[in-house]
């Protein structure tokens, strides 16, 4: 399926667009384009207009990210997470070229039981999730022959803060380190999203990818509990210094959805493979060179837990 393509990568020095940047380099076929800010406002539809032009494929990994900051500047963020897009369908649409958009699960409410489907109707309860549903309206609109959104969530990397180096940054100061037990999601690896959404790009320039939704996270779900547990046992700390907690326990500017969790069935119509499972993922991720370090300070420098009268 792999053939010759000219990407385009916006947001290129956020944590995804770096790791989408470096799968791409892996690809002899690939030219890529690494734009940040600096070479590409995606606000500006003149400069969009401009930059996309010789370009096969365009991942929007730009956005404006900041869950709690966006409840105070809901107007800002729709301009970047929604407006930008229409910029950037209007100018794939001119020049033929396809538009992988990143988007998220926050476009739904948390209220579901079961896995929410590509086609399920949103209801976004923060202004971060309103933003990027207008994104996904904007882009099925205007660009649906070649127009391909993909939510992700839970999202974590070398290139960025994120929370997974937060609570091994944490490990290495506190004895006990509490997490969030009341809320379920997909943790998902930047890298194992890089790489899928590299066979989408693929497959849509193939023309054997159909446009639309997809749902771009790691297998299985976890409450941030789990993750945090699970991400001591394999970083080589001792998971039982992790307590739950409930989520009135971190107050926030801005509601989460308590359920996240997001189903897969359209990968299989790209041909296009499934991530791992998170867990899986986590390990993986844990043994390159960034992740690995801060897991070794963690260790290095992690108080001992009092274990007397337990």
């Amino acid at each position: 399926m792999e053939t010759a393509a000219r990407w385009l990568v916006t947001g290129a020095h956020g944590m995804l667009g770096r790791d989408m940047v470096d799968t791409l380099a892996r690809h002899p076929g690939a030219s890529v384009t690494s734009a940040d800010h600096a070479m590409l406002d995606v606000t500006d539809p003149a400069a969009v207009a401009r930059l996309v032009p010789g370009h096969d494929i365009v991942v929007n990994a730009a956005g404006l990210t900041n869950v709690d900051a966006a409840e105070d500047a809901e107007d800002d963020a729709t301009a970047v997470n929604g407006t930008a897009v229409a910029h950037l369908a209007r100018a794939c649409a001119d020049s033929g070229a396809c538009l992988l958009h990143i988007s998220t699960d926050y476009v739904f409410g948390g209220t579901a039981r079961s896995p929410y489907r590509e086609h399920d109707r949103p209801g976004p309860v923060n202004a971060y999730g309103r933003s990027k549903l207008a994104g996904e309206h904007a882009l099925l609109r205007l660009l649906p022959e070649q127009g391909y959104i993909v939510r992700t969530a839970w999202l974590y990397g070398e290139h960025g803060r994120n929370f997974v180096a937060t609570m091994l940054a944490q490990a290495a100061k506190s004895r006990v380190v509490w997490a969030v037990a009341d809320h379920t999601g997909q943790p998902t690896w930047s890298r194992a999203l890089a790489r899928q959404l590299v066979q989408l790009g693929q497959a849509a320039h193939a023309g054997v990818a159909p446009p639309g939704i997809y749902h771009g996270t790691s297998a299985g779900h976890a409450t941030w509990y789990d993750l945090t547990r699970a991400l001591f046992d394999l970083a080589g700390l001792d998971p039982e210094r992790v307590r739950p907690a409930p989520h009135t326990m971190f107050p926030r500017p801005a509601q989460r959805p308590a359920y996240g969790v997001l189903g897969h069935g359209r990968w299989r119509v790209a041909g296009v493979s499934p991530q791992a499972p998170w867990r899986e993922q986590l390990g993986e991720a844990l043994r390159t060179p960034a992740f690995a370090a801060l897991a070794e300070t963690a260790r290095a420098r992690s108080p001992h837990l009092e274990t007397s009268g337990r």
